[in-house]
């Protein structure tokens, strides 16, 4: 399917956000869109709820309202949720030192290592030392041995640096060793936020998901990459032994992440492996943007969430992607390097394309999926739909 083919627009928007529906239409006109959804709550009410396109470039079988996709670091929004009603319960303090909750964590110096500092990034841990496969993925005790056995990079809260693939993997234990019913964080995820709120978001994919639901990623090609990204960040990932290199391989290979197969069935990979609909993720920020009422969250939990974020000793640098991030509790903040909402807002963008954010000052829950791989930090059509839909509520924030 071309891009300037004409595309049917399914979905709604409430009168006033029509501008929201004219960008998503303008994706796949203008911006090489192969196909998605975009989904707005403003104050609790859902405003946009839009899909298009198709979601398998191969066979052209149409995005539905309920297809899913993998939405890849945009995962990590929705698992820093999970800490976030542990928070809210008195099971978790975000100024604690991990092994306080996990003795073992304490090996090879990571005794004084905060929750707040290892939900932030700082402590060191972005990639394993030793070998990580799907087996030991799918064995939580042994994982958390490996964990266990990780020495950090540096100093603990002196530098920076993103936790890709490896902070999913910490939190899940951290959760398994507070939740008095000892879940994995999928499980937690699916009773205590996706079961209530009704959402279809999986950070387990089960077998019961059949195929059909599911669009399937086309690459964004080999020249798009350079055009895309910092070069500093590019030249890093073509070096092997670069920071950001060591973390995203982590788990490359038992992923799934091939033409034939993109989805990993039963296994748990929380700061990469969601599959869900743009409609779920907008509902989940949606209820940490309006007062957390559905999941009984604290004024506490929620204030912390919108705090600006705390830089490590050495500042905001971070040592894998090459440029000022800011990160906080799980959640990445608006920044320098990655504006987005307002002052308190709070999500995660994923590779791609994909972002998802809570903006409290607003009362936005917001969310951007697609089946066509992007290769800008910014990706532009994300970037035109959150731009119409402030243009919209801007003055009535």
């Amino acid at each position: 399917m071309r891009a300037s083919k004409c595309i049917d627009v399914e979905g709604h928007v409430s009168a006033g956000f029509e501008a929201v529906r004219d960008a998503f239409a303008e994706n796949f006109s203008r911006r090489r869109e192969l196909g998605g959804a975009c989904c707005v709550y403003h104050q609790g009410e859902k405003v946009v709820d839009l899909w298009g396109g198709v979601r398998n470039k191969a066979t052209g079988e149409p995005w539905e309202e309920d297809t899913m996709v993998v939405v890849y670091s945009a995962t990590k929004g929705l698992a820093a949720m999970t800490l976030a009603i542990a928070h809210s319960r008195g099971w978790l303090d975000y100024e604690e030192r991990v092994c306080t909750y996990w003795p073992e964590f304490a090996q090879q110096g990571k005794d004084t290592i905060t929750v707040r500092q290892l939900l932030a990034h700082q402590a060191g841990l972005f990639t394993f030392d030793e070998a990580v496969d799907k087996n030991v993925v799918a064995d939580l005790d042994r994982l958390a041995e490996v964990l266990a056995r990780q020495q950090p990079a540096w100093q603990p809260g002196t530098r920076q640096a993103y936790h890709a693939l490896t902070l999913g993997f910490y939190e899940g234990e951290l959760l398994r060793r507070i939740d008095p019913q000892h879940r994995s964080l999928g499980q937690f995820f699916q009773d205590e936020i996706a079961s209530p709120l009704g959402l279809d978001f999986y950070i387990r994919l089960p077998e019961s998901i059949p195929d059909a639901r599911l669009a399937t990623l086309a690459p964004s090609g080999r020249f798009a990459m350079p055009r895309g990204l910092p070069i500093r960040f590019l030249l890093a990932m073509v070096n092997r032994d670069s920071n950001i290199h060591r973390a995203m391989n982590v788990t490359l290979g038992f992923l799934g992440l091939d033409e034939e197969r993109i989805y990993a069935r039963n296994l748990e990979v929380p700061s990469g492996g969601g599959v869900c609909t743009a409609r779920a993720i907008a509902h989940a920020y949606s209820v940490f943007a309006t007062g957390g009422r559905e999941l009984q969250l604290r004024p506490e939990t929620l204030q912390a969430l919108s705090d600006p974020a705390i830089p490590a000793t050495c500042g905001f640098y971070d040592e894998c992607m090459k440029l000022d991030w800011r990160y906080l509790l799980g959640f990445m903040k608006p920044g320098p390097s990655w504006p987005f909402g307002s002052e308190g807002s709070f999500g995660f963008p994923g590779s791609g394309g994909s972002l998802g954010f809570a903006d409290p000052k607003a009362g936005i829950g917001y969310a951007y999926v697609t089946s066509q791989m992007g290769a800008a930090l910014r990706d532009p059509r994300e970037l035109a739909l959150r731009n119409a839909l402030y243009s919209i509520i801007a003055p009535k924030s």
